[in-house]
């Protein structure tokens, strides 16, 4: 339980240091740091099946319900606290090794480094569409039914 503590720790510290390099300033800040403990917090205690591509997929889900409902809370687009909290789950390390094995000549170990980092980028970007899919479905309904809803002209039911 301290090693998910300290890495969730070390992965607020990133983002809050990734916050300043764009500019992001203030509790919104805070708070899209927050989602990359989160996220890394949910990828650690996922541990347990042994498949880091469901680890990385659980944990793009945690992360953007976390960025939608931050986005309503502090009325400001989601994608600003998504990108923040993603920071940690970038698979920048297979993406490098990949591209290593590429300029080296070893095609076999480019091959599998590269479709596993892509499968990890899928894996996020699976989970950020379904939960930003099923919030714009839900809003839309809810708009939807708002609408149509008998209006009473005097202000009275």
């Amino acid at each position: 339980m301290l090693k998910i503590l300290l890495a969730s720790f070390f992965s607020f510290v990133a983002c809050i240091a990734y916050c300043l390099c764009v500019n992001m300033r203030g509790w919104k800040m805070v708070w899209a740091s927050l989602g990359g403990a989160i996220g890394w917090s949910v990828y650690l205690l996922f541990g347990f099946v042994n498949h880091d591509i469901f680890q990385y997929f659980m944990a793009s889900l945690a992360i953007s319900v976390y960025s939608e409902i931050m986005a309503r809370v502090n009325k400001s687009p989601a994608t600003g606290f998504l990108l923040i909290s993603m920071l940690p789950m970038v698979p920048g390390g297979g993406i490098y090794h990949a591209m290593e094995y590429a300029v080296s000549g070893n095609t076999g170990r480019f091959v599998s480094v590269g479709l596993h980092t892509f499968a990890i980028a899928g894996a996020l970007a699976l989970g950020v569409l379904l939960v930003s899919s099923t919030v714009r479905l839900t809003v839309t309904i809810h708009r939807q039914k708002r609408a149509d809803a008998p209006k009473c002209s005097s202000g009275r039911f």
